[in-house]
């Protein structure tokens, strides 16, 4: 589960401007199992994080979901 909580951080410190605040949180697996990561940048990168009309985000959470397939986890990307 770390290894998942460092490529988030390493996918959003490659898009931001400032580096130091970005940040992942992660909640316990709700009763489906789902385990949700929240990921809080600071208020200017959230636009480079969003990206036009959401297709960053949607390509983070692509990306995430095949890596933590790969591990057997459901996950679920929350951008704060």
């Amino acid at each position: 589960m770390e290894n998942l909580e460092n490529l988030l951080i390493s996918l959003s410190k490659g898009l931001v401007e400032n580096k130091d605040f970005v940040n992942v949180t992660v909640d316990e697996p709700n009763e489906e199992g789902v385990i949700v990561y929240h990921l809080e940048v600071d208020t200017p990168d959230k636009g480079r994080v969003i990206g036009k009309q959401g297709r960053i985000a949607k390509a983070i959470r692509v990306v995430m979901r095949a890596a933590a397939n790969r591990v057997g986890k459901r996950i679920m990307v929350d951008i704060v």
